[in-house]
């Protein structure tokens, strides 16, 4: 066997002296020499690697130089292996490592970031997506050949995001401590949150909602509304990957752990629960088995008595359900159109205006709205709001009104005459909007002809 170059003798010998000092630094009680050697070690270390100038072997089976000879930037090399790093992730202190170096640093025992030395409140490593993709591109750039993430124990690629899935879940699923399984579920609901490429992994483990609903069962989490809040909301963030919506619909928990937030959880659990369900609705056959399992009763109490942020997204939800014409009597039945009348909230017209259109082409819902002084209600709409879409809703609404009462039109050419916004709406307004206008004014055209004429 050949003997190792001299350079790859004295890496060798860095790297064991290297841990050497952190080690000595870890235990604790290290004076100041332990820490000025672990910085001379890797120091040394460093420039060992880099001054060897990283080769490659060549298509023919030489060795070749690397594309670009020059030293690797230093905020791309691990501080423990002083290495670029293929798998960058963040522990609790703030610092990156690279993945490998990092697990080796921990199982070992230690529980000190290598660099601060601060005690770490867990060992969980987030996916630095940022340094991953600067370093990503800088090796494209400069021909740099770096490593991949290979699994050892299963011999194929695994990505970044569903290592770390597996080990918050973990904790969430089989630890027997309450405080470090709510952390757990803290730490994916914020993965979940701000990581778009975190929110796959669910593909990979299609089982996940209803085992996290399942844990939420142990003894010390089942009250604790912080939890339902945090589980809920990580229902939410992985229903926004638009592959998710089909696997959390047919996850025979989910929909039904929602729901159940929905009537039993505080505002900010309702709030999600409602924002979820919206986005799952997305899909038709969650239309279906949304409104089958009972949801519109509590989206419709929440659209009436929740805080403004929540009343939103509810309205949000029982308008995309709506969608679906076997809901549309669920919301009749539980009085959707009471609710979405005394909506006078500014922030909350909009989204009433939208479920009454909707709902408009049936009579019974046109002789609700009429108790509530609908026309008046539209024509106000119509003159006041400064959202087009508003506009073209109220004109939706005020139009079945005409067609289904014709003494409406009265009225209707009584403000017509001095404010003129149907005339403006006919001429301003999006196509819809136009064309609705337009229609009850020609109605009331041919209505007051008809007057003059039996005259």
């Amino acid at each position: 066997m050949a003997k190792p170059a001299p350079a790859e003798e004295d890496a060798a010998a860095l790297r064991r002296r290297l841990r050497r000092s952190l080690a000595a630094v870890a235990a604790g009680g290290a004076g100041p020499d332990a820490f000025d050697e672990a910085a001379a070690a890797l120091e040394a270390l460093r420039e060992a690697e880099l001054g060897r100038g990283g080769r490659k072997r060549g298509a023919g089976g030489g060795e070749e130089e690397e594309a670009d000879s020059m030293a690797v930037p230093a905020q791309f090399l691990c501080p423990i292996s002083s290495r670029i790093m293929s798998d960058p992730v963040i522990v609790a202190s703030g610092q990156t490592y690279d993945r490998q170096f990092i697990e080796e640093w921990f199982s070992t025992g230690n529980q000190l970031c290598p660099q601060t030395q601060q005690d770490l409140s867990n060992t969980t490593l987030i996916p630095n997506n940022l340094v991953r993709s600067i370093i990503s591109q800088w090796c494209a750039e400069t021909g740099f050949n770096l490593p991949s993430v290979v699994n050892q124990e299963e011999n194929q690629f695994i990505s970044s995001e569903q290592k770390t899935f597996e080990e918050i879940f973990k904790k969430i699923t089989s630890s027997q401590k309450n405080i470090e399984m709510k952390q757990a579920v803290k730490d994916l609901r914020l993965l979940t949150k701000r990581d778009s490429d975190f929110r796959a992994v669910l593909g990979e483990r299609p089982d996940s909602i209803s085992r996290m609903v399942f844990a939420r069962s142990t003894p010390g989490l089942q009250n604790d509304p912080q939890v339902l809040e945090d589980m809920v909301t990580i229902i939410l963030n992985f229903s926004l990957h638009e592959s998710n919506k089909k696997i959390i619909g047919d996850d025979p928990e989910a929909i039904p752990f929602l729901i159940w937030a929905l009537k039993s959880g505080d505002m900010g659990s309702r709030g999600n629960s409602a924002a979820a369900i919206f986005t799952l609705s997305a899909l038709d056959s969650n239309k279906e088995k949304i409104g089958e399992l009972g949801a519109m009763e509590p989206l419709i109490d929440l659209f009436d008595n929740g805080n403004i942020v929540a009343k939103k997204d509810a309205a949000s939800a029982i308008f995309s359900l709506c969608l679906l014409h076997e809901n549309k009597s669920r919301a009749l039945k539980n009085g959707i159109v009471d609710v979405a009348m005394r909506a006078t909230d500014d922030q909350l017209i909009d989204g009433a205006l939208a479920i009454l259109a909707l709902l408009s082409s049936n009579y019974e819902v046109v002789e609700l709205i009429s108790e509530f002084d609908g026309t008046t209600c539209m024509l106000r709409a119509i003159r006041e709001s400064e959202c087009s879409r508003s506009k073209e809703n109220a004109v939706v609404v005020l139009f079945s009104i005409c067609m289904y009462n014709r003494t409406k039109l009265k009225e209707v050419d009584a403000d017509e005459n001095i404010n003129g916004s149907l005339a403006s709406l006919a001429q301003s307004g999006t196509p819809r909007a136009r064309r609705k206008a337009a229609g009850i004014l020609e109605k009331m055209k041919r209505t007051m002809h008809n007057r003059h004429s039996s005259c």
